[in-house]
């Protein structure tokens, strides 16, 4: 089972874990990089105050080029062949941002919380911002802003009717990214418990309240930094291997090497068609040797049969596994 899932793009760090998918009822999922392609555009840049635009872009692209983001990676296409400038005392601050010197001026890039958390005002007008929205502070004062543009997965709303098809009964999106643009996706998707807006430790508290109904089991799937503590909280974590940071891939104990989502149910379907040939081995081993004790006990048996209950028995179990390599998933 396990040679057949990493022959599908599924690296499971043990067997435990393909016995464990199978019984995941919850299933809580983070948004960006996990249902959209985390392959991001600029759509719209406003800058305020004496800078101009490439001035203004050359310092935001300063702090982004120090981070691993998808949305850094579009900010740097901006001007790919521009020269950077220099930034130093890089800092990110989990579920917030980025902050930083350039051309000694002290820069804030993140979100709304970032900049509130060093005193600085964010203009009314951008709480009406549907999109992903970079936030910059130059020097105390609010500069401008990027506003970032994100694509659902070819097969995030098929894998979601999947789901729920395959029996998983709570599907859950949490997400640090605006809290309008989360429900904006769940609904496409048609998932009717999501929450954007949160905190690495806010994702957390939302995954333990899950785990106090000791009935379910919970999965978790993201791909950031920010996802590792949840998905070590979770009954059994699955991260995006392609575009995952490495600390969630480390954390995990699934991981999808393509960063498709659909591949949740084949590592279901796999881990299912595993447990029927398990148990479909369990009675072909205890048939043939109930059936062997009977003939020994009235005589009729030979060491042949007894072999062949012993020996025999391996290796028809054995190739009835490998039926699992050539299975079509």
């Amino acid at each position: 089972g396990l040679g057949a899932a990493s022959r599908k793009g599924l690296l499971f760090k043990g067997a435990t874990f393909l016995d464990q998918l199978t019984k995941v009822n919850t299933l809580v999922m983070d948004k960006t990089g996990t249902v959209t392609k985390g392959v991001f555009k600029i759509k719209d840049i406003e800058v305020k105050g004496d800078f101009t635009e490439a001035e203004f872009m050359r310092l935001l692209m300063a702090v982004e080029a120090k981070s691993t983001h998808p949305i850094a990676k579009a900010i740097l296409e901006y001007a790919a062949d521009v020269k950077l400038l220099e930034a130093t005392d890089i800092q990110e601050i989990a579920g917030k941002g980025l902050i930083g010197r350039v051309d000694d001026k002290a820069i804030l890039a993140g979100n709304k919380k970032l900049l509130e958390q060093f005193n600085v005002a964010v203009p009314t007008e951008t709480q009406n911002i549907v999109e992903s929205i970079v936030m910059v502070g130059i020097d105390g004062q609010f500069a401008g802003y990027v506003t970032i543009a994100d694509e659902l997965k070819e097969d995030a709303k098929s894998t979601i009717e999947e789901l729920r098809a395959s029996g998983i009964q709570q599907l859950v999106m949490l997400s640090g990214d605006k809290d309008s643009i989360t429900q904006k996706v769940a609904s496409e998707l048609g998932i009717t418990s999501a929450k954007g807006g949160l905190l690495p430790e806010d994702k957390l508290n939302e995954v333990e309240k899950l785990k106090k109904d000791r009935s379910k089991i919970i999965a978790f799937v993201g791909d950031g930094i920010n996802d590792a503590p949840v998905l070590a909280a979770s009954d059994v974590g699955i991260a995006m291997g392609a575009m995952g940071s490495d600390v969630a891939i480390e954390t995990a104990d699934i991981v999808i090497q393509t960063d498709q989502p659909s591949k949740i149910i084949t590592g279901i379907k796999i881990g299912k068609a595993t447990q029927r040939i398990i148990w479909q081995n369990i009675a072909l081993a205890f048939g043939v040797k109930i059936i062997v004790l009977i003939l020994g006990a009235g005589g009729l048996a030979t060491m042949w049969e007894a072999v062949f209950a012993d020996v025999g028995v391996a290796l028809l179990a054995i190739l009835n596994a490998i039926r699992l390599q050539k299975m079509k998933w």
